[in-house]
């Protein structure tokens, strides 16, 4: 699929009610968008970043978390 027909809407400017600077920049990279007041839905490079991000966090804590032997 070409880039140009992916459903991809970025923001040159950064919405008013944006005052997280994380929140500013997943709606400036199109990864949310405002479904209404307050809740937010996400588009579809957004949810493949939240899974891969999940991803990487449930592989390191099994690597870090130490084992406890049975007493």
């Amino acid at each position: 699929m070409r880039l140009t027909r992916y459903f991809l809407p970025v923001l040159k400017e950064t919405p008013a009610e944006a005052q997280i600077v994380s929140h500013r920049l997943m709606l400036r990279a199109g990864l949310i968008k405002q479904a209404a007041a307050g809740i937010y839905s996400w588009l579809p490079l957004g949810y493949k970043v939240l899974r891969r991000i999940e991803q990487i966090a449930v592989s390191y804590t099994h690597l870090t978390l130490p084992t406890t032997p049975y007493v």
